[in-house]
């Protein structure tokens, strides 16, 4: 098994000082009605003669993806924040001109991609992190036996440090760029569990504290949708086993070279963004990791 320190930083050693304490896309309708005019055909036969070839055939998007686009972009734009109800199929049909139909499978897309969910006899709702099924998308590492629950945290680091190299490329930064750093472990009933250093993007996070993610309460992912107008949509991530290092070994109060599950995980946000990089390193001796395939 590889050492989990070759996983997880040595504390982010580039410091250089602690966080500051301080705390409409218009869319053009895909099918708007285009007027007609009458043209001789002796006249439009001269002009294909004109005009030269294409070098390449033109790319074709099926019209309920480009519906799906144009909703897309009101919810990156925050016409319809998360929580909010978005308007009903049949309004969406009006504004972009094309049927219900098309408008429902455009949103049933978006539903399966959890952007936005379904709510039976009231609507269609933009999903937040604040919802208690939304806890479980990114946490996956559930207990052998009780019900799921999410954890507490006990903050260890939270500064402001340049980017390493490694870390830079993946959240698609400049080598040097200001990130925060966190440092944390969750604890499951009292007992430390996961092992976890996150990176965050220092301009879209400037303002995030030690001081206030030790006073939220909710799910980190919940106070950077509410505070700092970034909302999670998917993530990509690497798992591998690893023997604990000295460090990850007096952080769990387990043994050295205890078997543990390392991830990496670069989550994104609207526009495939990369806004997070997390790297965890999981005690399963009680708990497994758990993923639904489909």
């Amino acid at each position: 098994m590889n050492s989990a320190s070759s996983n997880l930083t040595n504390n982010a050693t580039a410091a250089s000082g602690a966080v500051s304490p301080t705390a409409g896309t218009s869319a053009t309708p895909a099918d708007a009605p285009v007027s007609t005019v009458s043209v001789p055909v002796a006249s439009v036969n001269a002009t294909v003669a004109a005009a030269p070839v294409a070098s390449a055939s033109p790319t074709f998007s099926p019209l309920y993806q480009q519906i799906k686009a144009l909703i897309t972009q009101s919810l990156q734009s925050g016409e319809w924040k998360p929580g909010e109800l978005i308007p009903s199929e049949v309004e969406l049909a009006g504004r972009f001109k094309v049927s219900q139909g098309t408008v429902r499978k455009a949103i049933d897309e978006l539903a399966a991609e959890n952007l936005v969910m379904r709510r039976q006899g009231k609507g269609t709702f933009v999903s937040t992190h604040h919802e208690a099924r939304a806890h479980f998308r990114f946490l996956r590492l559930v207990p052998d036996e009780g019900v799921p629950h999410y954890p507490e945290s006990k903050f260890i680091e939270v500064k402001r440090v340049r980017a390493p190299a490694d870390v830079a490329r993946l959240m698609d930064l400049k080598s040097g760029d200001a990130v925060i750093f966190i440092k944390r472990v969750q604890y499951f009933d009292g007992i430390p569990t996961i092992v976890e250093e996150l990176w965050l993007p220092g301009l879209i996070f400037k303002g995030l504290t030690a001081e206030r993610l030790v006073e939220y309460k909710g799910p980190m992912y919940g106070l950077f949708e509410t505070e700092f107008g970034t909302r999670m949509i998917r993530a990509s991530e690497q798992i591998r086993a690893v023997c604990a290092d000295a460090g990850a070994a007096q952080l769990l109060n387990i043994d050295f070279g205890t078997p543990l599950l390392s991830s990496e995980r670069v989550s994104f946000t609207y526009g495939d963004k990369p806004v997070e990089l997390r790297r965890g390193l999981y005690l399963t001796s009680r708990h497994h990791y758990q993923n639904e395939l489909s």
